[in-house]
């Protein structure tokens, strides 16, 4: 996997680095704290998708979830912490 989408948190200070050594070439953030980015699409050449839990808008993660069902991408839910991805991406491989 190279790129993923972020989405949720208004800064993601050390987790870019988390998921570099992770794999991910490419890392997509989207803030999802303001009801415009509801609409937002899932750019191609994503492989995956993280939300985190506590800082999205309820409609962007409904949004998200049903284009990432549509193109059969995985989709991880988590809170915002190193350790909670790392947990929850043990979870799905």
């Amino acid at each position: 996997m190279s790129s993923i989408l972020v989405i949720g948190g208004d800064r993601l200070g050390n987790i870019i680095e988390f998921l570099q050594g992770q794999g991910f070439k490419d890392i997509h953030h989207v803030t999802g704290r303001k009801s415009s980015q509801t609409g937002v699409k899932i750019p191609a050449g994503i492989h995956m998708i993280l939300v985190l839990t506590d800082f999205v808008n309820h409609n962007l993660a409904k949004t998200v979830k049903n284009q990432a069902k549509d193109r059969e991408l995985p989709i991880v839910f988590c809170k915002r912490s190193c350790s909670a991805i790392a947990k929850a991406f043990d979870l799905t491989a």
